[in-house]
């Protein structure tokens, strides 16, 4: 990294980073002739690793401005794409959602980055999203993975053995149907899982997980066996139905923290949420882990292999119209976000970051993060597909298949009905356009 970002890291030693929160002149320069970037973010108040990452890459750079500009966090990319086409976007800007990367690096609208990339290495995850025509035009500083999170003690209080990473979907769907029925003849409301109501927990793993699957081929049938799995556990009871995790506005956060389901499927973010939420009491006390998410087959299983799952990167590209002078501040910046120093700043407030490996030591180290084993392994041994592969067509057809997911998990229509009117539309609407 250090050879490859010389000339960066050259041109802006002597450039340092004063945080302020957000305001501030369009000027590229202060008054004492330091350099201003603008990084755009969403939901301040919550969500801490802009203000973070500013802040550690403050403490090397302490003369360069960092104005964050917030943005709404549901209407992110509505509200971006209309400022960059009016000349008035950040200099800086994360990609929120990989589904729409294309969008902007079809636009032109993202700087070719590649150098940075090729200084970071092959240890930050996620990379390969934001390649296009041979070249990177955004940098992951976080990848989060869907693991399986689940309660020690209520495992215990049913008697039924923990996950220990060689479960496929065989022996979940097992485990969630015993808990389900130990819970039952205790007295117990609580269920063996909770699926939360994204199409993700069922679509993220089927994409991931089967060989030849293509979201842009429009052939849907490798959803088949997640979905009737899926189904079949609503129907014996296991987990929540889908239209009373609806209509009830249930969320994941209450369901496993106020222990109402001994498992849950989700991304590696819920770990900072868990611990934050069992300081303040907003859930339970209680002994939990991670573990690998179940698998297809027993051929990913196990420590002696790579569990495969899902999760989109989240990275930051620059501004193609950013001034030239503050292209070397803003590469800079992106190193240091995906590069080891700011892996171990965003593992200090409980994200994932890019690169894992750099922080599977400090990670551990947070008040409340479990000490087990597997807990330390799953953490860092997974091969991450992503959920949105970047692609023309890929907000489109995820859309399609959204609908789907309503159709089946609602019980409107069967499975294999749902298929074939997804497979209907994403011809007729979206591929042959």
């Amino acid at each position: 990294m250090k050879r490859s970002l010389a000339a960066v890291v050259g041109v802006t030693a002597a450039i340092s980073l004063v945080l302020t929160g957000c305001g501030g002149g369009d000027d590229d320069k202060s008054a004492s002739g330091s350099i201003t970037l603008t990084l755009a973010g969403w939901s301040f108040a919550t969500t801490p690793e802009f203000k973070t990452i500013a802040d550690g890459y403050h403490a090397a750079h302490p003369d360069v401005t960092v104005q964050l500009k917030e943005y709404d966090a549901t209407n992110y990319d509505t509200q971006m794409v209309a400022d960059l086409a009016a000349g008035k976007g950040p200099d800086i800007y994360p990609q929120k959602s990989l589904k729409n990367f294309y969008t902007y690096q079809n636009g032109k609208q993202l700087l070719d980055v590649s150098d940075v990339a090729a200084g970071l290495g092959d240890k930050v995850g996620g990379m390969a999203n934001y390649q296009a025509d041979g070249k990177t035009y955004a940098i992951p500083y976080r990848q989060d993975s869907w693991v399986l999170f689940y309660n020690k003690d209520l495992f215990a209080k049913a008697g039924v053995k923990t996950p220990d990473g060689s479960w496929t979907w065989d022996d979940y769907a097992a485990a969630a149907k015993d808990l389900t029925t130990k819970f039952k003849a205790g007295g117990s409301k609580a269920v063996g899982d909770y699926e939360h109501i994204w199409q993700s927990t069922v679509q993220g793993f089927a994409l991931a997980q089967t060989q030849g699957a293509s979201i842009e081929s429009g052939d849907f049938a490798y959803l088949k066996p997640y979905y009737t799995r899926a189904v079949d556990l609503q129907n014996a009871g296991a987990q929540v139905k889908f239209g009373d995790a609806t209509t009830n506005n249930l969320t994941y956060q209450a369901q496993f923290g106020k222990q109402q389901a001994a498992m849950m499927l989700m991304g590696s973010w819920f770990i900072a949420t868990l611990l934050k939420q069992q300081g303040n009491g907003d859930a339970d006390k209680f002994d939990w882990g991670i573990a690998p998410a179940p698998q297809l087959t027993k051929a990913t299983t196990g420590q002696s292999a790579t569990p495969v799952t899902f999760g989109d990167p989240t990275g930051l590209g620059i501004n193609a119209k950013i001034a030239k002078n503050k292209v070397a501040a803003a590469k800079a910046f992106l190193a240091y976000a995906a590069g080891a120093d700011g892996a171990k700043s965003l593992a200090r407030i409980g994200i994932t970051p890019a690169d894992t490996d750099a922080v599977k030591d400090s990670f551990f180290q947070l008040p409340g993060v479990p000490q087990d084993d597997l807990t330390k392994w799953t953490f860092t041994h997974h091969d991450t597909k992503p959920e949105n592969p970047p692609g023309k067509y890929t907000a489109a057809l995820q859309n399609i298949l959204n609908d789907l997911h309503t159709a089946v998990m609602s019980g409107s229509k069967d499975i294999d009905a749902a298929i074939a009117d997804a497979q209907t539309r994403a011809k007729n609407e979206v591929l042959n356009k």
